[in-house]
């Protein structure tokens, strides 16, 4: 099985051990980190996942909630609370694209603590993605700020070997049209491959805009792939 086929799986016991929790058959990362979690057997029954949900979880908190790739039904007895349907793009070129300048309004930076805040809102408002108080230990985040404010950004996530997944690419609706998202992806995923890696990344398939911005990148689609989000009832 090609490690992309169960990509949380892979992060969990892999480059991302720290950030895991769980047993021998089933993992999930730190829940202030990301929802993602993979049991071994991709292809057998989920409820090992059980096990993952922690004590202080409530039925109806909404914290509880696992995201698992490749899944479309969760354990007996847990709620399903959507199944979302994507493309696993992966980009197998050794260079970024060039881009073309960000003006002279804004600036790259490298996203840190500090800005977490800033981050949630943004994603709040453009809704890319799972992105948590300490999501930011993922590492690798670049943002483009105009006057202060952040204007995009992306990261990375998952990283099975050999490849380092691309994530919560956004930009705020007032600076559309001015390639800021692409650029912060773009450095991104330089530093994926300065680090040996490749980069790949999920999208809905309804998003066809962002398919194709992400094509005209170099990615190219590998599978389709499943991301079930579910929890205890």
């Amino acid at each position: 099985m090609h490690v992309l086929d169960n990509p949380a799986w892979h992060a969990l016991t892999g480059a991302q051990r720290s950030l895991a929790i769980g047993t021998a058959d089933a993992k999930r990362f730190r829940p202030d980190v990301s929802p993602f979690a993979a049991v071994a057997d991709p292809d057998g029954p989920l409820d090992a996942l059980a096990g993952l949900i922690l004590p202080a979880a409530s039925d109806a908190d909404a914290d509880d909630a696992l995201g698992v790739f490749g899944a479309s039904t969760g354990p007996d007895g847990w709620e399903t609370l959507g199944v979302y349907d994507c493309w696993q793009l992966t980009y197998e070129h050794d260079t970024v694209p060039e881009l073309r300048p960000l003006g002279d309004d804004a600036v790259l930076v490298e996203l840190g603590d500090a800005d977490v805040p800033d981050a949630l809102d943004l994603v709040d408002r453009t809704r890319p993605g799972p992105f948590l108080p300490r999501t930011i230990e993922f590492g690798g985040y670049r943002g483009i700020r105009v006057g202060g404010r952040l204007a995009a950004m992306a990261g990375q996530r998952m990283r099975p070997d050999g490849w380092c997944e691309v994530s919560a690419v956004c930009v705020d609706p007032d600076f559309r049209g001015r390639g800021f998202a692409a650029t912060a992806m773009v450095e991104v995923m330089r530093g994926i491959i300065a680090r040996g890696e490749r980069p790949f990344l999920h999208v809905e398939t309804t998003n066809e805009r962002a398919t194709s911005v992400y094509e005209a990148l170099g990615f190219e689609r590998r599978r389709r792939a499943s991301i079930l989000v579910c929890r205890p009832r």
